[in-house]
């Protein structure tokens, strides 16, 4: 090893990352895809949840349906009501039930300020989405929300038929067709 210029050993850097555990990446496991066909979302907001053991277990297995879920503001505190999430093939008598309303973790400011937007603006909390983080930690995207009429979905899929056109249309021009 050189010696740097003022008589001091150089640091050695080693090529590993700072951490020792191989990092994985976010894993999506329960989307709400009627969430965005029958509301439009205002703003989002991350949320953890408390589970129990057969719960994650039954999650990290992707046995979640958020369909018909939402989320409620009662007594200071959120919570997710709906979510169906399977009980676990091996729990046994301790295992979970698969309706049950769940707490949400959320900050008090946060708490506050989503009680606020839902009663003054008419706004509704709906889950996106159901993932695991790269901690293994199991988190809910909310989203606060307003209904669509009718109409509005009728526009927004005539807008998507439309884009979808001119897509295919640019596509074709490139082709030479």
């Amino acid at each position: 090893m050189q010696e740097a210029p003022n008589g001091v050993a150089p640091l050695v850097r080693s090529c590993r990352s700072a951490s020792k555990e191989p990092q994985i990446p976010e894993k999506t496991v329960a989307l709400n895809r009627r969430a965005r066909y029958e509301f439009s979302i205002e703003e989002t907001v991350e949320a953890g949840l408390v589970l129990t053991g057969t719960e994650i277990k039954s999650i990290r297995a992707g046995k979640v349906n958020l369909a018909d879920a939402y989320a409620r503001i009662e007594r200071d505190e959120a919570w997710l009501i709906g979510a169906h999430i399977a009980p676990f093939e091996q729990g046994n008598r301790y295992n979970h039930e698969p309706k049950r309303v769940r707490k949400l973790l959320l900050r008090r400011s946060e708490i506050d300020e989503l009680l606020g937007r839902t009663r003054s603006k008419g706004l509704t909390l709906v889950p996106l989405r159901l993932y695991l983080t790269d901690k293994g930690r199991a988190k809910v995207e909310l989203a606060l929300a307003r209904g669509k009429q009718s109409h509005d979905r009728r526009r927004d899929i005539a807008d998507r038929d439309a884009r979808r056109e001119i897509q295919r249309e640019l596509a074709d021009a490139q082709r030479g067709r």
